[in-house]
C-alpha cells in the first residue's frame, strides 16, 4: 500500500512528494558518520553510564576509527559540553520527576494516616503499616507541633 492510498484513500493531489529516508549514507559520507558516532556513544553509555567518560570514550574511539575525526579534532570540546549538557537535562528531568513521586506517596501517606486515625486506628498501627515513625504521624494527624 502506497502512502497516498494510505493516507489519502488513494486520491491524488496537484502536488506530489518524494521523500527519501536515511538511515545511513555510503561509506565515509557525513550521514553514515553520524550513524557510527551515535552507534559508539550508545554502546559507550551500557558500558559507562551517562558520563563524562562515555562521551570522551566515544570521541576517542571515533578519531581512531577516522569518524568525524577532522569536526572532533576541532570542536572536541564543545561537543563535550553539548553532550554533558544534555546528560545535565536529562538528570534533572529524572530528579524531577523522581521528587515528584516521593512527594506524592507522602502526601498519600499522610491522608491515609489522617483518615486511620479519624477512624479510631492507632498512631502505633499506622506507624507500622505505613513504615514510618510514629512521631511522624503524630505530626500528620495533628498531635504535636510541626
Amino acid at each position: 500500500m502506497s502512502f497516498v492510498d494510505e493516507f489519502f484513500g488513494g486520491d491524488q493531489g496537484a502536488v506530489e512528494i518524494k521523500v527519501k529516508i536515511l538511515y545511513g549514507g555510503e561509506d565515509g559520507d557525513i550521514i553514515s558518520q553520524y550513524v557510527t558516532f551515535t552507534k559508539v556513544y550508545n554502546e559507550q553509555i551500557k558500558i559507562h553510564g551517562r558520563t563524562r567518560k562515555a562521551v570522551l570514550e566515544t570521541i576517542r574511539i571515533c578519531k581512531d576509527k577516522n569518524v568525524l575525526a577532522e569536526y572532533l579534532k576541532f570542536r572536541e570540546k564543545e561537543v563535550v559540553d553539548i553532550m554533558m549538557t544534555l546528560f545535565d537535562d536529562d538528570y534533572i528531568l529524572k530528579t524531577y520527576v523522581a521528587d515528584e513521586k516521593r512527594e506524592a506517596v507522602k502526601e498519600t501517606a499522610k491522608e491515609t494516616a489522617k483518615n486511620l486515625f479519624q477512624q479510631g486506628v492507632s498512631v502505633k498501627i499506622i506507624a507500622n503499616s505505613l513504615k514510618v515513625s510514629e512521631k511522624q504521624v503524630e505530626e500528620w494527624v495533628g498531635l504535636v507541633a510541626i
